[in-house]
This record gives structure tokens, C-alpha cells and sequence, in this order.
């Protein structure tokens, strides 16, 4: 690529030229160009996927997209369509040395616009929970699950995610919202009974681990679409699996 779509890339999509190359070769992969048959679009593919990228970092309204890349608005919509769910994020088998692993797991509330998605939740918002799972070492985003009404306390959006299995024989670290299911969660106050000395310990040292899957979900909201997503149907899974593979990437060395 030029200099100046360089710049473009690393300024509008917050990725390094080579992983923007990466994204774009794992959408190609995928059948990102189609059959070549019927009307072909405007834009080659390395476009079209950044149209996608920038879509999800900036939250640009698709009649704002259209000029920058002089195409309509309605082509924007069927290129977001279109290539948002081939930008997901690659499914992540268990390490041959899971036992040694620490893996983190945390719920966060995504403002969405669809009714039929989110409800109203705790932050005053139509909002819908997504279950995350970060490897503690690599700030790596594992899995993240399907959206499930805000108002679904953390423990049952876990159970109804089906990452349960996903997580076998790797030790998962999680909040007190989390308790009775299979992960290690913080000591809790007996009624009318202190936390004891080394309680108190272990759950400082909890803290300090678990704060990195809070680190990783900020990061993540800097993608501006989900902090206000618009997207109706399958629309906000699609940008959370899409934002996560490009947080890996961007991690990546």
C-alpha cells in the first residue's frame, strides 16, 4: 500500500499496516470475495474490509461512511452485511498444556439499539451482556459469547453460553457474581464473621489478576460499536467477535 492509505489503516482502524494484511488475508480465506458471478462491487476486498473496520472503530453512521470512500450508504450497509461475520474471531482450541493455563472471565454491557436484543439494565440503558474470556498472560480475548439481555445476572448469561465447555481442565478466574460455577471466585464474608488473615490475602492477589480482563474489555470498547451499538439481529455478535480478532491482532508482536 502508498504512504497515505498506511496512514489511513493505522489512523481509522487503530491496527499496524501487517495486521490489517492479516485480517484482510483471514477474510479472503473465508470466501470474503464470493463466486466473481453477477454485478461486481465498486470497491476490491482490502476496501471493502476496511469499510468494515472503520465502521466498528469509529461508529460512523453508514451515511457518513459513503463519502470517505465514495460509495452510497446502501452499499455501505450490504458491504457491513456482507463481511462482518467473515472478520470474527478465530475459534481457539484449548493449549496442550491447559492445566498450566489461567484464563479470566467477565460480563460486560454493551448499549444496544434493538429491542429484541437488550432490555433495560443497571446502567440505565438498553443493554445486552456479553460473557468474555481472556487468557491472563496474553491479554488474548479467547471467546466471547452471543449477547443475552442486560438484565441476565452474570452467573446465568455464563451458564446459557455454552463457553462452560470451552474451558475444560484450564483454571478460570472470575468475580462473586460467578459463584457455583466451577471458577475461583473471592472469599466471601460469613454473616457476622470476618474475612480471616490469608482470605484477605488471596482475595487482593484475585483482584489484581482478575483487573486484566477489565483492561482487555476497555480496549475493546475503544472500537466506538460497543459503546452504542446500532446494529439489529445478529449485528452486535458479529462486531463483538469482529472487534475481539482485531484486539488480538493488534496485540500481536
Amino acid at each position: 500500500m502508498l504512504r497515505a492509505e498506511r496512514v489511513w489503516v493505522e489512523t481509522f482502524t487503530g491496527l499496524r499496516l501487517e495486521h490489517f494484511e492479516r485480517l484482510l488475508k483471514a477474510v479472503r480465506d473465508r470466501g470474503g470475495n464470493g463466486t466473481l458471478r453477477g454485478r461486481p462491487w465498486c470497491l476490491p476486498l482490502a476496501e471493502r474490509v476496511l469499510v468494515v473496520a472503520v465502521y466498528y472503530r469509529t461508529n460512523l453512521t453508514m451515511r457518513q461512511l459513503g463519502p470517505l470512500f465514495g460509495i452510497s450508504s446502501s452499499t455501505v450497509c450490504r458491504v457491513i452485511q456482507r463481511l462482518g461475520p467473515l472478520l470474527a474471531l478465530e475459534p481457539v482450541s484449548r493449549p496442550g498444556e491447559a492445566a498450566h493455563r489461567l484464563w479470566i472471565v467477565d460480563g460486560t454491557l454493551i448499549p444496544v439499539r434493538d429491542r429484541k436484543v437488550g432490555s433495560s439494565s443497571r446502567n440505565y440503558r438498553f443493554s445486552a451482556n456479553v460473557q468474555v474470556i481472556v487468557d491472563a498472560d496474553t491479554r488474548l480475548v479467547i471467546a466471547a459469547a452471543r449477547p443475552v439481555p442486560g438484565t441476565t445476572a452474570d452467573a446465568h448469561a455464563w451458564r446459557a453460553s455454552g463457553l462452560a465447555g470451552h474451558c475444560q481442565d484450564v483454571t478460570v478466574l472470575a468475580d462473586g457474581a460467578y459463584l457455583n460455577c466451577g471458577m475461583v471466585t473471592p472469599h466471601r464474608k460469613r454473616p457476622r464473621r470476618e474475612l480471616l488473615p490469608g482470605e484477605e490475602d488471596d482475595n487482593a492477589a484475585h483482584r489484581k489478576v482478575r483487573a486484566r480482563v477489565e483492561h482487555v474489555i476497555g480496549r475493546m470498547k475503544n472500537y466506538k460499536i460497543l459503546r452504542d451499538c446500532r446494529q439489529h439481529g445478529d449485528g452486535l455478535h458479529h462486531a463483538v467477535q469482529a472487534v475481539a480478532h482485531m484486539h488480538n491482532l493488534a496485540l500481536a508482536s
